[in-house]
């Protein structure tokens, strides 16, 4: 009989004991995942500017008007910065955008640098 008493005494000191792990547990979960989910959102972005860039460059090397290049960066890439310089015959470029969002807290920026050969002018 003392038996019973002591498991049953046993058995009821431990409940409620999974749900407080579950309460300090899912929220570390959580944390894993949004920063998971924030790597592939600035991952993503790190594509649209290496494709932006690359756009830019052979814009600008074909001759097209700064601002027309400008525009086309802005609707592709909304909030992203352009720069541009000359390196021999090819013309270059650098874009860089900030995430928007909670990653935005973390100071991460996309980037990509590309060059594309000037036209010459027949």
């Amino acid at each position: 009989m003392n038996r019973r008493r002591l498991s049953r005494t046993r058995l009821s000191d431990d409940r409620g004991s999974v749900t407080a792990e579950f309460a300090l547990a899912f929220p570390a979960v959580l944390g894993v995942v949004a920063l998971l989910l924030g790597g592939v959102q600035v991952a993503a972005l790190q594509v649209r500017a290496q494709d932006a860039a690359a756009d830019a460059a052979r814009g600008l090397g074909r001759g097209d008007a700064p601002a027309t290049v400008a525009a086309r960066l802005d609707r592709q890439v909304p909030g992203a910065t352009l720069a541009q310089w000359v390196d021999g015959d090819l013309t270059c470029v650098r874009v860089e955008v900030a995430p928007a969002g909670p990653v935005a807290a973390l100071g991460l920026r996309a980037g990509a640098d590309s060059c594309a050969l000037r036209e010459r002018a027949p």
